[in-house]
């Protein structure tokens, strides 16, 4: 028997790409000084790991970096959804850069090189296999964040901002790295296939008191991650201190990689007689604790900080579900285990879009403002602000933003079909909460501004830079696109 192991380096093509973008990133920074051509060479990247996730993920699944039937690295149709969302959020937060990286607010070397090694680490988490390769790979998705939310030069709150979230995220780092450790000292294994069968197989060790800590803490190391309540209070600082596009990518991406994390525990590793009760409380502390702070907001990047919060909340629902006996059998949690999935792809799209949408009605490199800024603003821009009316009223489930309203049935329907009613009352309960902090973002872009701003500021002689209304375009485009096609999501990610 030999020890060397071979490595399927097909399987691992897209974390190569990602990778390899970030050096080539780096190198062009350092041998060329072409802002363009650093920003071209991270975006042709950007693409080119996203059409690499997507055609290895089309050729069914790869396992590589195998112990027996144990494998690190394991490549299939949900780890190329979510490597190529990854990749192509990272494009279009690379878009919406461009005007602040043009007015040198911010080195755009650093700057793409960073957001390269994040994307490494959102496509290495989707095909991660073991405890150490998720936490590795989420702190790679983390790491860069902490120094692009205070990249902006000059800024107070831009650096204020950067610390509360490094904070926050060591904290969340250390207890998840604990709950892994005491779950190996329990089980002796960090593969999350073999945990979830010895967890099953031997029901002595789940009566542990040491296993119960051990799933309380990876449970809630991942829920500061996903800004779940009561470990949510870093993000709407955080969001609101960053620049507008980091602030997006921390509301898309890095959700997204925190929420494919938990999932892969929840769904692989962890009992789910004991995660099902928490995440059900979880999910409904989140979904009603974010969507009546978001009323009270009046800066707009806060009230979508406080929307994401909410939202987080909806996705966690379904794996509420599993707190119900009738939850637990195979078919149901397959059905809910998809509807998350589903659910956070039709979420970052509208997110991307609202976020597009705020950015193209201020100035280069301004905050969010508040949402007095953004009165009117359909009289002066009407394309504009159609579309980031369209991201709103997706994300509150209405018509005609059918990627969301598709979102929310799925959540639903995956609830009443594992016995988890009372939480699908919740849901709808929260969801007509949330119509009234989104309708009257929309209602504003329509409604005729009382007085006029100073030295033609405010958003009425706002340029509009070319990439940022291709990126605009392109993610309400994909909204409406995903509204028509939601099946092909489900399937995705039920695989």
């Amino acid at each position: 028997m030999t020890g060397v192991q071979s490595v399927d380096s097909v399987a691992l093509l897209p974390a190569y790409l990602a990778a390899g973008t970030a050096v080539l990133v780096l190198v062009t920074d350092l041998l060329l000084a072409r802002p363009r051509a650093t920003i071209a060479v991270a975006a042709l990247g950007a693409l080119g790991t996203a059409v690499g996730a997507a055609l290895v993920g089309a050729a069914g699944e790869r396992r590589t970096f195998c112990v027996g039937a144990d494998c690190s690295w394991i490549f299939g149709g949900r780890a190329a959804l979510v490597g190529a969302v990854v990749a192509l959020l990272t494009l279009g937060v690379l878009g919406l850069s461009v005007p602040a990286l043009r007015a040198g607010r911010s080195p755009v070397g650093e700057y793409c090189f960073l957001l390269a090694c994040s994307m490494t680490g959102g496509v290495v988490l989707g095909a991660a296999g073991d405890l150490i390769t998720l936490i590795v790979a989420l702190e790679t998705l983390t790491l860069p964040l902490y120094v692009l939310v205070g990249l902006r030069r000059g800024s107070l709150a831009s650096a204020e901002a950067a610390l509360t979230f490094f904070v926050v995220s060591v904290v969340a780092t250390t207890i998840t790295l604990l709950g892994a450790a005491l779950l190996y000292a329990v089980t002796g294994g960090l593969h999350l296939d073999r945990l979830g069968a010895l967890l099953a197989e031997r029901p002595e060790l789940r009566d542990l008191p040491l296993t119960t800590a051990a799933v309380a803490l990876l449970l809630v190391g991942l829920a500061f991650k996903v800004a779940a309540v009561p470990f949510h209070a870093w993000a709407p600082a955080t969001y609101d201190g960053a620049p507008l596009p980091v602030a997006a990518y921390l509301s898309t991406a890095s959700k997204l990689g925190g929420l494919v994390a938990l999932l892969a525990v929840v769904q692989r590793a962890l009992p789910p007689e004991q995660t099902g009760p928490v995440l059900a409380l979880l999910a409904v502390l989140t979904m009603t604790v974010g969507n009546l702070v978001a009323l009270r907001q009046r800066r707009t990047v806060r009230l979508l900080a406080w929307s994401s919060v909410a939202q987080a909340g909806y996705i966690l629902a379904p794996l509420g579900a599993l707190a119900l006996a009738a939850g637990r059998t195979d078919e149901a949690r397959s059905a809910a285990y998809a509807a998350a999935v589903a659910y956070v792809v039709f979420f970052v799209v509208l997110e991307l879009a609202a976020f597009a949408g705020v950015t193209a009605l201020r100035p280069a490199g301004a905050d969010g403002g508040t949402l007095d800024d953004l009165r009117g603003a359909a009289r002066r821009h009407p394309w504009r602000a159609a579309a980031l009316g369209l991201a709103l009223v997706g994300l509150a489930g209405l018509p005609p933003g059918l990627a969301g309203l598709f979102a929310k049935v799925t959540v639903v329907r995956a609830l009443l079909d594992g016995g988890a009613a009372w939480l699908a009352l919740v849901v709808a309960l929260n969801a007509v909460i949330g119509l009234a902090y989104y309708l009257r973002v929309t209602a504003a872009l329509w409604t005729p501004t009382l007085r006029s701003a100073p030295n033609g500021g405010g958003i009425a002689a706002v340029p509009l830079v070319g990439v940022v209304a291709v990126v605009l375009a392109v993610t309400t485009v994909a909204a409406v696109v995903l509204g028509f096609a939601p099946q092909l999501v489900l399937d995705l990610a039920g695989r």
